[in-house]
């Protein structure tokens, strides 16, 4: 199964106001929880069952609800302000990093214009580096995410003026 169709599946439970979904398929073994029951909270954890001598592996995601309260209380004051622009989102669970390397420059900076298909970050999810493009022509107004820190599906990262 593909990071992307465990996103699809991720985003299908939480849209379907079931509290828990498990899901079997060879050797992987998915289980989503939402915080139907308990408030916004939504684990998901995905196993791989272990081959004759392999050990178990397991993640588990947790995202805290203190987190995401913030966020969505900054957002809604400026958020007349920002309607012009657009905002460009994760399209992954992992950790933010804006630089390819800690010795590298940053991919982008606020002010730069940017061009469909230019890198403008990477996500790292499960030891793959996921270079994450602009999909739209514009300028960085506003990088949302420190660089090293954990990212969840669809939170902005960027916000990019198209004019």
């Amino acid at each position: 199964m593909t990071i992307k169709e465990i996103q699809n599946l991720i985003r299908f439970v939480a849209k379907s106001g079931a509290s828990e979904v498990k899901l079997e398929m060879g050797d992987v073994k998915i289980t989503i929880r939402t915080g139907a029951h308990r408030g916004k909270n939504e684990s998901t954890i995905i196993q791989q069952l272990p081959a004759a001598a392999t050990p178990q592996m397991q993640m588990v995601q947790q995202p805290e609800a203190d987190q995401s309260a913030p966020v969505a209380a900054e957002a809604k004051p400026s958020s007349d302000e920002n309607s012009k622009y657009v905002t460009i989102k994760s399209p992954i669970i992992g950790t933010f990093y804006r630089k390819s390397a800690p010795d590298k420059p940053a991919f982008v900076e606020v002010g730069d214009s940017i061009k469909e298909g230019d890198v403008l970050c990477i996500i790292e999810a499960m030891k793959l580096f996921n270079e994450i493009e602009s999909e739209v022509n514009g300028k960085i107004v506003k990088v949302l995410i420190d660089d090293s820190s954990p990212v969840e599906f669809d939170q902005p990262l960027f916000l990019v003026d198209p004019s």
